[in-house]
């Protein structure tokens, strides 16, 4: 079971990065193009959200069932190694940072009045989650 959830982990990471892409190149484009934010524009925004969000619930059931995970952040010898640290401390935190700032611009703009603001919540804060994303994957393990 553990080897499935992780090859749905490492799958879907590949639509969430294409999908923070996409959002932050369409935010980035409306904005300098002075385009009216519309519904559809709300609704492309999700593209780069759900993902994301579904991939934190694959993420969070693989931190408690991986021996790389919370049991080894428990045992003590997680902040040792740089391997275990990212695995264990860095990679799950960085991630959670990077879904909160996606939801907190997606909400922000969805309630702001301003087209160009709208767009420019999306892309900068999909933006910095897409650089703390890249951060901290494992890409040793991943390719």
């Amino acid at each position: 079971m553990q080897t499935g959830i992780q090859h749905l982990h490492s799958g879907m990471a590949y639509l969430v990065l294409a999908g923070l892409i996409a959002v932050f190149i369409y935010a980035l484009v409306g904005a300098l193009g002075n385009r009216n934010f519309t519904d559809k524009d709300r609704k492309f925004g999700l593209i780069g959200l759900i993902p994301l969000h579904i991939q934190l619930l694959v993420g969070i059931i693989i931190y408690f069932i991986s021996p790389l995970g919370f049991s080894n952040m428990t045992s003590g010898n997680a902040m040792a190694d740089s391997v275990s640290r990212l695995y264990a401390l860095e990679h799950p935190l960085m991630n959670i940072i990077a879904v909160i700032l996606v939801t907190v611009g997606y909400s922000r703009a969805k309630k702001l009045t301003q087209d160009r603001a709208r767009f420019r919540s999306l892309y900068m804060f999909y933006g910095i989650a897409l650089l703390l994303i890249l951060s901290r994957i494992p890409w040793s393990a991943w390719m």
